[in-house]
């Protein structure tokens, strides 16, 4: 791959998908794309950049979708989820008494161990949430890891990271060397295809969003933008996780932190405007599903 593929590649990736490409980078598109230009019978990547300045969209779709990370697996990080059942939900349950309906957002939900990890949450919720309405939205750029999403089937190794095996026998069942999530809990998911660089406005607002790890791929600007945009797709006293090693500090003062749950982001009432609940009401004790 010459220099001048490299840059129109970087620049190409960044107007597409938001992904910031250092310099020294060029090892990685090279192992990620050579096998993409393998399978459409093209010499090497300079013809696959030509096919592209060339207009050809489906192989455009396809270089993005194998420059995009998909790493993920069930419970990630783990600490994330312990918010939502012991604080975040609870305290929904208490602010939301009178309209029973919770939205959540998976952002960049890759092959469905996010929002499916959060659907089982809501389940192990129990009657505490008998009655309501909770409307799970997962996004993804690819379209090729939301129809795995859908599908909810795993292999072994998947369902082996992070997830208890008493939700593996619980929420699963086993087929020939590979593992179905049950439908009730594949149905509590709304898959839909989005570029966070894009408008999302019609996803209306949620109480909950989930953005983990995938903004650490976009340069700051980006990042300000779409934490802007995240601000505004926000209920007033909703809650914003974001991975370990990301924040918001030096890039917006749209959120701010909430004190002692890492990870965890409240819209700034300074900037929002809009009246703000406590920061996160006591834990309520409920009962498990069964």
């Amino acid at each position: 791959m010459t220099p001048t593929d490299y840059d129109y590649l970087r620049k190409f990736l960044k107007e597409r998908s938001g992904l910031d490409l250092s310099p020294d980078k060029q090892y990685l598109v090279e192992s990620r794309l050579l096998p993409l230009a393998r399978k459409a019978s093209l010499p090497g990547i300079p013809d696959l950049v030509l096919k592209i300045r060339n207009g050809d969209g489906r192989l455009a779709t396809d270089v993005v979708e194998a420059m995009t990370t998909n790493e993920t697996f069930f419970y990630r990080d783990k600490i994330p989820f312990d918010h939502l059942r012991e604080t975040i939900l609870p305290g929904l349950i208490q602010a939301r008494a009178a309209r029973k309906s919770i939205r959540i957002w998976s952002a960049a939900s890759s092959t469905g161990q996010e929002p499916y990890s959060i659907a089982m949450c809501v389940k192990e919720m129990g009657a505490a949430l008998a009655g309501w309405r909770i409307e799970i939205v997962a996004t993804d750029l690819s379209q090729e890891v939301l129809e795995k999403s859908k599908a909810g089937v795993y292999s072994q190794f998947e369902v082996q990271r992070g997830l208890p095996i008493q939700q593996l026998m619980k929420y699963f069942t086993q087929v020939g060397e590979l593992w179905q999530l049950n439908a009730d809990i594949r149905a509590m998911v709304q898959f839909r295809q989005l570029n966070l660089l894009q408008d999302f406005s019609h996803l209306g607002t949620f109480d909950v969003i989930f953005c983990r790890n995938v903004l650490i791929y976009f340069d700051q600007d980006t990042k300000a933008v779409i934490f802007e945009r995240m601000a505004k797709a926000m209920e007033a006293d909703g809650t914003l996780l974001l991975g370990a090693a990301e924040s918001v500090v030096g890039i917006t003062d749209a959120f701010r932190p909430i004190t002692e749950r890492r990870g965890l982001y409240q819209l700034n009432p300074a900037r929002s405007g809009r009246a703000m609940g406590g920061l996160m009401p006591q834990p309520l004790k409920v009962a498990a599903a069964r």
